[in-house]
């Protein structure tokens, strides 16, 4: 006898040091009827544990599933003996016969549910600590305490379900865009600080000491690079990061389906994304998406449903009421630059505590307040704002909103972007509640006709809606010069149930457009050298037209799975204080490391306190 095998009948409860051989020939949800009398061996966790007098069951869980292991005395006696020390969450390897579980005890909601191993022998591979919560899809922990045990959470079915739904979408998108003569080409993630919208991320140079490199935002003027140098089709599934506040479907690192085309336009990149989109349905959930995906241009999108990534599986569509009471007796909506109403069908069954939390919740989003109208059986209004209204307002608003006995009508009143916004976030809301949103439904949508420009009231000035990058529509360099605000974009985003999950554009791709597009921007030319100097060079040698997409692959697999955050579907995902609760990043360095870098903290504000 050898020494290892020694020590290993020295106590048959002791974790075995490996495998001894031992293989794996099933994983826990593919045995059925059709393996009964077969040997088999089988490794996991122990999910369950029932002693049952004389027999003890275990539920041996991996990845994939789940199947019911049965430690019978009649059996194997030394089996049975040593399987009272197992735990939940102990690993364990297992051998023995498949065979079919007693009459009545069949189990229709796994598919082993048929079948039991009754066990020959077995293998202690490690045991466990009890865990801080049950390793289960109900589980009641909260967020916080299962982002610090990460690596318990993600043993839970649900969780795990999602990381295979996502490795098989991620694989269906490379097959699809490999078969369309797409290149995957990587590129850098040590790159220069660019001003792209939200803020970069910063890594300091210990060899070049006081410069510093940033995370990019995204692959832009990398993936136009490339279109320069003649690579034509371009991906990637690559890693962005933006140093911006957070919320349930961002993430300060993300994942970017990156995609570009040279000889492109909007019809030919709108077209790839949509059969990319519908071969990862089809491939993943096997689920059909429509031939062809409907259009609503931007100003439609916010004229209807007040954001530019409409959930259109439901209506509730908005309506501007904004001429109706110019001028009149209620002084908030008359001398508002815009008065929207949204009619709720059998919306008057909301109590006034649930009216009372929408108020609240519009308020997240700039509004002072939210009108209403309950319209009662008998027809009456019923609101303390009707008061205010003239008889030939009331009949106005009657005959536009075509509101009825039951209804509820919401208003929003005030500037523009913040009515169109606390009431699109609204109609979501009540959408939930009245249970209007069919969740099995996906239902694409492109917004197009973008402003190519907005104006940012803080720095008085104009600043790209998409990126510095996009190209204004064909005939418009003029507007672009001298009447930025009405200059539309070459610029498209896909939206999937009220979420982006795509948007893209036709680049500029002559120095022309670029100096017109710096020009409006506010940018001179000794800045556009400094920050873009390598891009304005490269539009100089021929640059082809082209345009891209870029799909945000979270945010697509929270779709897909019916998740509410994409911390379901990231492997280690941060909070929304951008920490990682497991491995407690950000943290604190130490002095060597800084002075390396040449860098010197300032205090922080409790030893300013202190002192």
């Amino acid at each position: 006898m050898s020494e290892h095998q020694e020590e290993r009948s020295y106590d048959e409860y002791r974790v075995i040091e490996d495998l001894g051989g031992w293989r794996r020939t099933h994983h826990n949800n593919e045995l059925n009827a059709n393996n009964i009398g077969n040997t088999v061996t089988l490794m996991g966790w122990v999910q369950f544990r029932r002693d049952h007098g004389g027999l003890i069951f275990i539920d041996l869980r991996d990845r994939e599933g789940l199947t019911q292991v049965v430690f019978s005395p009649e059996h194997n006696t030394d089996a049975h003996e040593r399987a009272h020390a197992l735990r939940t969450e102990y690993v364990v390897a297992v051998r023995g016969q498949v065979r079919e579980r007693p009459e009545g005890m069949s189990n229709s909601a796994l598919v082993t549910g048929e079948i039991e191993v009754v066990v020959d022998e077995w293998k202690l591979l490690n045991t466990s600590e009890t865990p801080p919560f049950p390793i289960e899809d109900r589980v009641e922990a909260g967020e916080n305490l299962r982002l610090k045990h990460r690596f318990l959470d993600l043993r839970r079915p649900a969780l795990a379900n999602n990381f295979i739904m996502r490795h098989k979408a991620a694989q269906a998108v490379r097959r699809f865009l490999d078969d369309n003569g797409f290149l995957e080409i990587e590129t850098p993630i040590l790159t220069k600080s660019t001003p792209e919208g939200a803020r970069d991320f910063l890594v300091p140079s210990r060899v070049n000491n006081g410069d510093f490199y940033a995370l990019p935002q995204s692959p832009q003027l990398f993936k136009q690079m490339l279109m320069v140098s003649g690579m034509e089709r371009y991906f990637q599934i690559c890693k962005c990061f933006r140093d911006e506040d957070l919320r349930a479907d961002r993430q300060p690192e993300f994942t970017q389906i990156d995609v570009e085309m040279s000889f492109a336009d909007e019809e030919m990149v709108q077209g790839i994304a949509e059969d990319m989109v519908r071969n990862v349905f089809k491939k993943t959930l096997d689920a059909e998406l429509p031939a062809e995906f409907p259009r609503m241009t931007y100003a439609e999108a916010v004229r209807d449903y007040g954001l530019d990534k409409p959930d259109v599986r439901f209506d509730l569509k908005h309506q501007e009421v904004t001429d109706i009471f110019k001028g009149g007796g209620f002084k908030v909506f008359a001398a508002s630059e815009l008065v929207k109403v949204m009619r709720v069908p059998g919306g008057a069954e909301l109590t006034r505590k649930e009216i009372d939390e929408y108020t609240k919740y519009v308020e997240i989003y700039g509004s002072k307040g939210l009108a209403w109208i309950k319209v009662k059986e008998d027809g009456e209004w019923q609101s303390p704002i009707v008061k205010f209204f003239s008889e030939d307002e009331k009949a106005a608003l009657a005959e536009r909103t075509g509101c009825q006995p039951g209804d509820i009508l919401f208003f929003q009143a005030g500037q523009a972007d913040i009515a169109n916004t606390a009431l699109g976030y609204l109609r979501i809301k009540v959408g939930e509640r009245l249970g209007l949103i069919d969740d099995s439904v996906f239902a694409p949508l492109w917004i197009t006709d973008f402003p190519l420009l907005e104006w940012d009231a803080d720095d008085k000035r104009w600043v790209a809606r998409h990126h510095p990058f996009t190209s204004a529509q064909p005939g418009q360099l003029g507007t672009v010069r001298e009447n930025p605000g009405e200059a539309l974009a070459r610029a498209y985003d896909l939206v999937i149930n009220g979420y982006e999950v795509g948007g893209g554009s036709i680049r500029i791709h002559t120095p022309e457009q670029q100096d017109a597009m710096f020009s409006a921007l506010g940018i001179d030319e000794e800045e556009a050298r400094e920050k873009f100097g390598f891009l304005m060079d490269a539009l100089k040698f021929g640059a082809p037209p082209h345009g891209g997409i870029a799909f945000g692959l979270d945010r697509l697999i929270m779709i897909m799975c019916g998740a509410k955050s994409i911390r379901d579907v990231i492997a280690f995902p941060k909070t929304q204080k951008a920490t990682c609760l497991m491995t407690e990043a950000p943290s604190e360095v130490g002095n060597k490391q800084l002075r390396e870098l040449g860098i010197k903290l300032r205090e922080k504000k409790e030893e300013k306190k202190e002192s």
